[in-house]
Formats: structure tokens, sequence, C-alpha cells
């Protein structure tokens, strides 16, 4: 039985060895096998595209860049061109065998790993990442989660840049304004400013997903709040947010148990409407009311 289970194993991998194969004529890489759909992965085939998104990176020679789910390194390879000294980090272990291989003697590390799950502080301490950015065609589904451990998790240094292709409802969410916010945009301006760049059909991707892409430039404020203020205005902002559809000042009051009279005041006191909802709210206007809140919660 041990014996078959090795045969099998040694299958496999010859098998998965033959998949990755180097296309002389164009001297480049060639990657025989399918996406995985549980990984969401859909990746880019317009190297135009992947030049816009390095662009946009204002990449300079010896910039350190972080890249996420680099696919099979259409992104990378430009960012390697243009001088960069990369570290990328794929969850698929076909796709980090076959880019170890691509990027033999290039400036770049490849690590295996999910983005959500490895230790981010210390992958980028050992490899000298002290200054970064980040450019990466992530998958669609951890956008959020990955935008908010960047710029939440402790002892992580915030990048100096953030390039992303992101799915074009996300971005256009990420970057609204008043009277059109929301938790997820609010997550992330309270940290950063953030623009669309460019927008991209999703004919440009292998397999064509549902849904077109935007490209997305993200500029950190710098040195993070301090952590007891941003847990206070998260505090704030989530239950203000937790009944879209109610007038904020009722939903603070149930949220916080504080009198509608006292909160009418501090309203007052901000330049707030009474009558106003969560999404009229301005990034200023959320950092205004939790100031004037916080003496009472």
């Amino acid at each position: 039985m041990i014996q078959g289970k090795n045969q099998k194993n040694k299958k496999k991998i010859s098998e998965n060895q033959s998949k990755i194969q180097k296309n002389k004529k164009a001297d480049s890489f060639k990657v025989d096998f399918f996406p995985k759909k549980s990984l969401g992965q859909n990746f880019l085939k317009n190297s135009q595209i992947s030049e816009k998104i390095v662009k946009e990176a204002e990449i300079k020679e010896g910039d350190k860049v972080l890249e996420i789910g680099p696919g099979t390194g259409v992104l990378t390879q430009i960012l390697i061109k243009k001088g960069a000294k990369v570290v990328a980090i794929e969850k698929d272990k076909r796709l980090k065998l076959f880019l170890k291989e691509k990027f033999r003697n290039q400036p770049i590390t490849i690590i295996e790993g999910d983005i959500l799950k490895v230790n981010l502080p210390l992958i980028l301490k050992e490899t000298g990442f002290a200054q970064y950015k980040i450019v990466a065609n992530i998958p669609y589904y951890i956008t959020g989660q990955f935008l908010r451990l960047i710029f939440e998790t402790e002892f992580l240094q915030t990048p100096q840049l953030i390039v992303l292709m992101v799915q074009k409802e996300v971005a256009e969410r990420i970057c609204a304004v008043s009277p059109q916010m929301n938790l997820l945009s609010v997550s992330i301006q309270y940290f950063s400013n953030s623009q669309v760049v460019g927008y991209v059909s999703r004919n440009n991707f292998f397999p064509k997903p549902k849904v077109d892409s935007a490209i997305l430039k993200i500029k950190p404020k710098g040195k993070k709040p301090r952590e007891e203020n941003t847990k206070l205005f998260f505090r704030v902002v989530k239950i203000g947010f937790s009944r879209k559809r109610k007038k904020l000042i009722n939903n603070l009051s149930g949220g916080l148990r504080i009198t509608k009279k006292e909160l009418d005041q501090i309203f007052d006191n901000v330049g707030i409407e009474v009558n106003a909802r969560a999404q009229d709210l301005t990034i200023e206007e959320w950092k205004k009311l939790t100031n004037e809140l916080k003496p009472l919660i």
C-alpha cells in the first residue's frame, strides 16, 4: 500500500512538472493548467493593462514591491523590468513552483501562503521591506479583508502606495463620497485617499469573470492613528451604519445608550443635520462626531 501511494505521488509530481513548459519561440513561459475557481483565479492576459497598473504604482529602480497572487507572473515580470525588488505571496502551490522556475536568479522572493493568514509583519521584516508598495491583481473576494489587514494589523508598516485590480463595483464603493458613503468606504478612507484610475473589461481575463474590473490607487495618509482612537472611531461608525434606513441619531441613541437630546446638541456642535443618515457623513464629520461622543461612551 505504501509503495503504491509513493508511486502515485511520484506520478502526480511528474505530471505537475510536465505542465510547466517554456515556450522558446516567444521566450516566455506557458502554464498548462486550468485556474482554480476556489482560489478566485482569473488571470490577466492583457500586458498593456499590467503596464498601466505598474505605471500608476510609480515604480522606480530599487523600489520594494509586495505582490499578492502573482498568478502566471505577467505583472511580476513588468515590475522586475522596472527595477523593483519583489516579494510575491502565492497561495497555489502549482503556481509557486512555476514562478520559481520562471524567475530563477531574478530579484524576487516567492512565498507560498494565504495573505490573510501569513505573518506579514515578519515576512516584511525578514525581507527588509521597511518601505514598500503593494501592487496586485488580488482575488476579488478578499478585497475588503485584505485592505483592513493592511491598515489595521498591529506592528505592520503602512505601505507607501497601493495599486490593486479589484471588482468595479467594489472600487466604486471604496471611493464613494457623501451622500453615498458606506462602511467599506469609511473603513478605507479613514486611513487613505483612494481613486479609480482605470476600468478593465472582463474580456481581458482568463477565465472570463462575470464582472468588470477597475484599477484602484490608494495613498495612505501616513502614520496610523492611535489604536484607541481607531477602535472608538469604528465602534461609532459601525453602530451608525447598523440600520441603513434609520436616521443616524436613532442608531447612535440605541447603540450607545445616549439620549436623543444629548445627541441633538452634539450634532449641532459638529454641524450634522438631525435627520442625517450614516451615508451622508464625510470622514471628517465622523471624526468630529467621535471626538464629541468620547466623553459619553
